[in-house]
């Protein structure tokens, strides 16, 4: 499997909401940030699934999935 490519990057963050966040995770400063882009990757995910709300028309009944 590759490895991800990583970039390095300086950022100047309060220093209260460091220490919030990465004691709500248990984690350290590197894993904190990490889990917080990916949920602003995931929520932009779920925004774009959110507009095709209505626009997508499935051929499979729900009532035959239920029955599985």
């Amino acid at each position: 499997m590759k490895e991800p490519a990583l970039r390095k990057v300086t950022i100047l963050l309060p220093r209260d909401l460091v220490k919030r966040a990465t004691a709500a995770t248990g984690k350290g400063l590197t894993p904190t940030i990490r889990q917080g882009l990916e949920a602003v990757a995931r929520a932009a995910a779920y925004d774009g699934l959110r507009q095709l709300r209505g626009k997508v028309r499935l051929s499979v009944a729900v009532e035959a999935l239920r029955e599985d």
